[in-house]
């Protein structure tokens, strides 16, 4: 399977309503979609999802775009499409760093070779280990009242995991929307609450401290993510877990935040760790290390939430469920059937591939011009 051509597409979704986090409030996310074809005419796709502009990490949509015409496109073409580890390594030698960029054609690798067979990705893979994954929403509403109605919502529609935004307010105001959230839920609701690198040491302590009466199941990266030291100490000093995200983009992290102990959860996500592979890697690591493993997002559209899925279905130690609800918040997608939720988790895909056919009209409504 020789690879002919390799596109890139830049394309802005609006989300239908403002997602404020604690360095940024979003209010579109931007995508490079790969799209790479072979030869005998078998297409894959990947997509690379940022948070308007290099604020979540040094990548942004158009950084992306031009690592990948530049310096990936030019050599990827006639090569061998099933080799995704040999190419793998190679990107990460022609490229250092733009985890982004190499997880997005990494991506369309996998789609490519799973149509090329007819299986899905989770199959390549080893196999599923669930059928579906138990999905958390994203609570980031700047208006309290607003947050609420949101959470009334979402429970009605059968969602029972909810993941608080954090750290773009004072401790005692956000305190105070946990307490009415949970007061709102009620006791058989899960909370969790991510704070997205928002605190320093004695800030993050003060909070998960005032946080640890309504019962979280965890708090996501407290602290910057240079400060390992500083989040196994958080995570020995309050009785709430302690979750890494940020801190933990390859298996190198992986192995030092298991070695440093305190950390209780590793969060997944494709783009940040280059690709399946790499995120498989850390989940290996996880398993090893006796930690449990979330599978994050960075609010990708049905294309990128599937490949995000299919690490969700195989990977063993993802006893944390998943916060895949990107269809769910933009505006619109890219494909002809999105993936599909019920009670509160979402489903199994099972076609070829990532199991999700991009529809390239719809693309083209979000196309940048």
């Amino acid at each position: 399977m020789k690879i002919a051509d390799v596109r890139v597409t830049l394309a802005d979704i609006p989300v239908t309503r403002p997602h404020t986090m604690s360095f940024t409030t979003l209010h579109a996310v931007n995508f490079a979609f790969v799209r790479v074809e072979t030869t005998d005419g078998v297409t894959g796709w990947g997509e690379a999802a940022c948070l308007g502009g290099p604020t979540w990490s040094e990548e942004s949509a158009e950084s992306v775009a031009a690592t990948i015409e530049r310096y990936v496109a030019p050599w990827l073409v006639g090569r061998d499409a099933s080799e995704v580890e040999p190419l793998r390594l190679e990107m990460a030698r022609r490229v250092q760093g733009n985890p982004f960029a190499r997880a997005a054609v990494e991506m369309a690798l996998w789609d490519l070779n799973g149509k090329a067979i007819g299986v899905p990705v989770h199959r390549l893979l080893g196999g599923k280990v669930r059928d579906r994954v138990p999905l958390s929403w994203s609570l980031a509403v700047a208006d309290p009242d607003a947050e609420l109605a949101e959470a009334h919502a979402k429970v009605a529609l059968g969602h029972r995991i909810f993941k608080i935004k954090t750290a773009a307010h004072p401790v005692a105001q956000d305190a105070e929307r946990v307490r009415r959230i949970r007061e709102a839920v009620g006791p058989d609701v899960a909370l969790r609450a991510d704070a997205n690198q928002g605190w320093d040491r004695p800030t993050a302590l003060r909070a998960i401290r005032a946080l640890e009466p309504y019962r979280l199941d965890f708090v996501e990266q407290p602290v910057p993510k240079w400060d390992l030291g500083g989040m196994a100490e958080i995570a020995r000093s309050v009785s709430v877990p302690i979750m890494a995200d940020e801190s933990c983009c390859s298996p190198h992290d992986a192995m030092a935040i298991a070695r440093l102990g305190g950390v209780s959860i590793l969060a997944l996500k494709l783009t940040k760790s280059a690709g399946i592979l790499g995120t498989m890697a850390i989940a290996r690591i996880a398993e090893a290390a006796g930690l449990g493993c979330y599978v994050g997002c960075m609010i990708e559209t049905s294309l990128g939430t599937a490949a995000y899925l299919h690490v969700a279905l195989a990977a063993t130690p993802v006893t944390w469920g998943c916060e895949l609800f990107g269809p769910l918040l933009l505006a619109g997608d890219v494909v002809r059937r999105p993936v599909q939720y019920a009670d509160g988790a979402i489903l199994a895909l099972d076609g070829p591939g990532l199991g999700v056919e991009v529809d390239e009209r719809r693309l083209k409504e979000w196309t940048r011009h």
